[in-house]
């Protein structure tokens, strides 16, 4: 289990080398800033009221519980697109169903943890994944390196994106997810809420994912497509198999309309063929406890994009300190995009991974 854990914590080697720079990260929740990108138009009617939210060193799940009990309805009527960092100041999109009640004064709400901005009403339940990603803006403390380095560093993840790693925070706390996930397909976990399931089995999921992608920065093709390869569309889900490397696949690729792809996995085919299947076999032979794992509780195969694109890239530094701003798509992770930028740590008080899944 100790090549595992090590293996999920991150040691992952870097697209543009191992950074030169480094600084503290979260010293106070305003230096990680999440801001939501909504994925839909609020109907403006409906028994569902959709609240856009501010919270400042709160957890997504307690707030949910307070305004389920605010509201007076049961947790389950209270959803949200997505969890947002703990330490950090945040906003996003909660719903909360009123059928048959009338809508309390959620003004009568705030306090220093969490606020709501503003309130709408929407036809349907707010989903998980409804979201078209989200905008950072990180302050990071303590600041030592050379500018020219680092600045050449953000010119390259700025034009060609880095490895679309998930970060450590999917494996939780000294990898404990991973742990439960051996007692689950062991048999030792027997009586579990379905979200603590999915929890552990996404976590082994993305465990062999970060394995292939790993490899393939190693071999420095990570971002450039190979014969055999599943191809994904940026911005979706949808994927198609590409036996030949034409002039135009990559093109495409070099504008980040499509991305190379490595296994999501499950039952089923695995997608590619050529080169792509072997390295994927190669990579993965050793893991065949995990593998069927996922198969066993009935998982099925689905691709996940090698390469993660960082838009609206700013950074200035002054004074000891750096703040960059980006964008990134749903499901990907800011501290994948930190750890090719340098070698951050958190600050001392926290813990690093009580919450962040964007």
């Amino acid at each position: 289990m100790s090549d595992v854990a090590e293996k999920a914590r991150g040691d992952h080697p870097f697209a543009y080398g191992s950074p030169q720079s480094s600084g503290v990260i979260r010293s106070v929740p305003e230096d990680f800033q999440v801001d939501e990108i909504a994925g839909f138009e609020p109907d403006g009617e409906g028994e569902h009221c959709l609240l856009h939210i501010q919270k400042r060193d709160s957890n997504t799940d307690w707030v949910a519980g307070q305004l389920a009990r605010f509201a007076g309805v049961s947790r389950a009527d209270v959803s949200y697109a997505g969890l947002k960092d703990r330490h950090a100041v945040t906003t996003q999109w909660f719903s909360v169903c009123l059928a048959g009640k009338s809508e309390p004064d959620w003004g009568g709400i705030a306090s220093d943890e969490f606020q709501v901005m503003s309130s709408t009403r929407h036809g349907r339940k707010l989903r998980v994944g409804a979201l078209k990603g989200n905008r950072f803006k990180i302050v990071i403390r303590d600041f030592s390196g050379d500018r020219d380095e680092i600045e050449s560093r953000f010119g390259s993840i700025a034009s060609e994106g880095v490895p679309n790693y998930f970060g450590e925070q999917r494996f939780g706390v000294d990898d404990s997810n991973m742990a439960s996930a051996r007692a689950l397909f062991n048999g030792e976990l027997k009586r579990l809420k379905r979200q603590k399931r999915g929890f552990y089995l996404s976590a082994v999921r993305s465990y062999l994912f970060n394995q292939v992608l790993a490899a393939r920065v190693r071999a420095g093709n990570w971002n450039r497509p190979l014969a055999g390869e599943r191809m994904m569309l940026e911005g979706t889900r949808s994927h198609f198999l590409a036996t030949e490397i034409d002039p135009t696949l990559l093109e495409r690729h070099q504008q980040m309309d499509v991305h190379a792809s490595g296994p999501l996995w499950g039952r089923g085919e695995v997608l590619v063929s050529g080169e792509v299947a072997q390295l994927e076999q190669d990579v993965l032979a050793s893991e065949g406890f995990w593998r069927e794992g996922l198969e066993q509780f009935g998982l099925k195969m689905e691709r996940r994009a090698l390469r993660l694109p960082v838009s609206s890239f700013g950074w200035s530094i002054d004074a000891g300190s750096l703040e960059i701003a980006f964008t990134l798509p749903k499901g990907c992770y800011a501290t994948t995009v930190l750890r090719e930028c340098l070698n951050y740590r958190q600050f001392s008080s926290l813990n690093p991974l009580r919450e962040s899944r964007t």
